[in-house]
């Protein structure tokens, strides 16, 4: 069923070169306020693609938890002369809430677009997307592998973790018995990605994943007027930046 949403149905490289675009444009630009303003369009993107909960949960608990540690260790141990508090031997400086704000709103603005483009683009379509490109389909099966090892392996501790309670092993309670029951679900989860390598690996060969020839593909996306539209909006955007940020 073709897709209606008016982010998800992007071709990847698109959404792609958008990210890009505001990774770069908090480097263009040296404002600590235009950094986090990225992160407001960022969600408002993930809004219109459907994807609001999915991108606020990682970017809550995980980026902003980060920025978080990040600014207050800035704020302390960030060498200046201006000292707005003291204590003993702490103390919080003009200079180091200036550059904890500059810092952590380049890592809010980068990562959120990074975590939005993950969650508006499935994995096999930006891989798809890379082949037509010209990247080897070696190289686009790294791609692929790197970047869906760590939910399948989440999805394969769940199920032992799970497996292991019909045990009888607890696996929730204290600290100590959190670490006694890590041994029986890491030696599974160890023993599986292994034999799920292997099978990989056969079932590749059995496809003539080493034949060199061309390959083919059942799967398809293809690019629509709307996408060379913004692809050439986006260029311009990064024109006007850099031409900005060269007259100042």
């Amino acid at each position: 069923m073709e897709k209606k949403n008016a982010v998800l149905s992007l071709y990847p490289t698109t959404k792609l070169l958008m990210i890009l675009l505001f990774a770069i444009s908090v480097f263009i630009i040296p404002n600590y306020l235009f950094g986090y303003a990225i992160f407001f369009v960022c969600l408002l993107i993930a809004a219109i693609g459907s994807v609001t909960k999915e991108f606020a949960n990682l970017t809550i608990k995980g980026l902003f938890s980060l920025s978080v540690l990040i600014f207050v260790l800035q704020s302390f141990f960030y060498p200046g002369t201006h000292v707005l508090w003291e204590w003993s031997f702490l103390a919080i400086t003009q200079e180091g809430v200036d550059f904890a704000l500059g810092l952590t709103s380049k890592i809010i603005a980068v990562g959120s677009s990074l975590i939005l483009f993950f969650r508006i683009t499935p994995v096999k379509d930006f891989v798809y997307s890379l082949e037509v490109l010209g990247l080897s389909p070696k190289a686009t099966y790294v791609v692929l592998s790197t970047l869906t090892i760590i939910p399948e392996m989440k999805k394969s501790s769940q199920i032992i973790m799970d497996a292991q309670k019909t045990r009888g092993v607890e696996t929730e309670g204290s600290l100590m018995v959190r670490l006694k029951a890590l041994l029986p679900m890491i030696t599974p989860l160890v023993l599986s990605s292994v034999a799920s390598t292997e099978e990989r690996a056969m079932a590749l060969e059995a496809r003539g994943f080493t034949v060199n020839k061309r390959k083919t593909s059942i799967y398809s996306i293809e690019k629509t007027g709307r996408d060379s539209f913004i692809r050439v909006m986006l260029l311009v955007i990064l024109i006007l930046l850099i031409v900005w940020r060269v007259a100042l």
